[in-house]
């Protein structure tokens, strides 16, 4: 079932992850991936996830991560704790592709969501990928959630959409 604003952010959301360091900063290297707890992680804090149907794809790297990473600062004034991106690309091809957006440390975390579970369990996968979304989520309550209905377009998913609603 999608989420709506107002529903509690679902219990048991767990993503992978390869957490960013110096030592493997290089979009070459490979880090470990670990499982992270969304659920857990994100409770007591204000975060914007946003979805793509896969890394390094055209409007996925032109004008969907661009945006968050632009916008940033901005994000973080509205009092976003943090800001992921979520595909089902596996840890190791999000990772890279995070590096190769020189995303450095936890500012945009780049989660994997294998057989896109997690957009599954919501309604808003396509054929095996995350479908393209933005959900906005303060202290464990869905405050915006929307997902794109044309193909290759960033309207409601998108930084500004989110900072709209922030």
């Amino acid at each position: 079932m999608a989420l709506k604003p107002g529903d509690s952010f679902p219990d048991n959301v767990v993503f992978q992850y390869i957490p960013y360091t110096e030592e493997s900063s290089e979009i070459t290297a490979c880090g470990i991936p670990i499982n992270y707890n969304a659920s857990k992680e994100w409770a007591g804090k204000k975060v914007v996830l946003f979805s793509v149907p896969g890394a390094f794809t055209p409007t996925c790297s032109v004008n969907h991560v661009p945006g968050y990473i632009k916008n940033l600062p901005q994000l973080r004034e509205k009092g976003v704790q943090v800001v992921a991106v979520v595909a089902s690309n596996d840890p190791f091809v999000m990772s890279a592709w995070g590096k190769a957006n020189q995303v450095k440390g936890d500012d945009i975390l780049f989660l994997s969501d294998p057989e896109a579970r997690f957009s599954n369990s919501i309604g808003w996968a396509n054929a095996g990928r995350t479908g393209r979304y933005a959900i906005i989520i303060d202290h464990g309550r869905v405050t915006y959630a929307q997902i794109e209905t044309e193909k290759g377009v960033v309207k409601v998913s998108g930084a500004d959409a989110v900072l709209a609603h922030l």
